[in-house]
């Protein structure tokens, strides 16, 4: 199988991410629920993976790194937690559902919701922020990057524009997180929501958020923590605060040695075989006749990501074919992106989206390459 899906989640992972899940779970106990060896060693892989993680972003403190199970329950806690009625909030006609719906769900509850509008790119004015601050705007929640088009939002732009304000800022990295570099005190993010088991190549079911210090966040759940234990109230300091119950240590631990796995090899080097192959592709699908490519791809900065269709044809029957056939893996469909598509047309046809891995090789892009044009006679 040549895997061309890593926009949906990375299946090639460093070996060393498997071996680190797999000495856990032989291992780890239930960080801060006792004294003996075992849940001493799951605390000190939860704390150094909490460190690296906090280092990785330029997070003031291990302590503002708090763990989720992916981008959906921390984009959830983000804006469940810090808007309620009478609040404004801005986001854009990027945005995956896992920001969509929490922002549909707290509508509801008498929160003003402003989308900010694509171009027929794609593409985002960062002005259109500015321009939509009103008196009682609480937060702007956006993507760093497209999970469908793979177009970047300057997100630097966004965040002067939101603590000019004192506008609380939380970004979506779910796309971008290991593959660019994201300084959450020169971009003045407030929140960052991550998911693990994308560019940071860890295991699924791993995630979590960094909250700038001075930004409270009402949990989305509370119960054990280890602590406290004769409070009614859940803990209120960070990282207990959002992190009730039992975390994934092992799978903790996976991310632990995938972020030492990024340090080693280098983000930039990853950043770049992966924008190398994306445009590989891209410079040979883009003259095939009947292929549509959506999204901006002006600019050398951009998600390893193509997007596309042939023809009048349905998005999952190309998808299929190339499977079937060819033995490729694509996505189809809408991939959870419903304004976007509006935004592109396609809402009925979907979009076949083939994303890139540095484990990828010069090889498997020609088989897709090459797959495309077949299908295209």
């Amino acid at each position: 199988m040549i895997y061309l899906d890593n926009a949906a989640t990375t299946l090639q992972k460093p070996k060393q991410v498997g071996e680190a899940v797999a000495q856990a779970m032989c291992s780890l106990g239930n960080a801060g629920r006792g004294v003996h060896e075992a849940t001493l060693g799951a605390s000190r892989v939860i704390f150094e993976t909490r460190k690296k993680l906090a280092d990785f972003f330029h997070g003031e403190s291990p302590r503002q790194i708090a763990f989720t199970s992916n981008s959906t329950e921390s984009l959830n806690t983000a804006i469940k937690g810090t808007l309620q009625g009478g609040d404004h909030v801005i986001t854009t006609e990027l945005e995956h559902n896992s920001v969509l719906r929490p922002l549909y769900e707290m509508e509801k509850k008498g929160v003003e919701l402003t989308i900010i509008r694509s171009d027929e790119k794609g593409c985002i004015d960062v002005q259109d922020f500015e321009r939509e601050i009103r008196e009682n705007t609480r937060m702007i929640v956006c993507t760093h990057g497209s999970n469908l088009t793979g177009n970047l939002v300057d997100i630097a732009g966004v965040g002067e524009t939101a603590r000019r304000h004192q506008v609380i800022f939380c970004v979506d990295a779910s796309q971008t997180a290991g593959v660019f570099p994201i300084d959450v005190q020169e971009m003045k993010i407030d929140i960052l929501c991550f998911t693990g088991h994308k560019g940071l190549l860890g295991p699924q079911g791993t995630g979590g958020m960094y909250v700038r210090e001075g930004i409270g966040i009402r949990p989305l759940k509370s119960g054990g923590s280890g602590v406290q234990t004769y409070r009614r109230e859940h803990p209120a300091e960070m990282p207990t605060a959002l992190e009730a119950g039992t975390l994934n240590g092992h799978g903790i631990a996976g991310l632990n040695a995938a972020v030492d796995y990024i340090r080693k090899t280098g983000m930039d080097v990853i950043r770049g075989q992966e924008q190398d192959l994306m445009m590989r592709f891209y410079e040979g699908v883009k003259e095939i006749p009947g292929i549509r490519i959506y999204g901006d791809f002006s600019k050398p900065e951009r998600c390893p990501i193509v997007a596309l269709n042939l023809g009048e044809y349905d998005s999952s029957e190309v998808s299929d074919e190339l499977f079937m056939s060819y033995g490729i893996a694509t996505r189809p469909g809408a991939h959870c992106a419903p304004l976007m598509h509006k935004a592109l047309g396609t809402v009925e046809q979907g979009a076949v989206r083939f994303s890139f891995s540095h484990y990828n090789k010069e090889e498997e892009i020609d088989a897709a390459i090459a797959a495309l044009r077949d299908l295209a006679d």
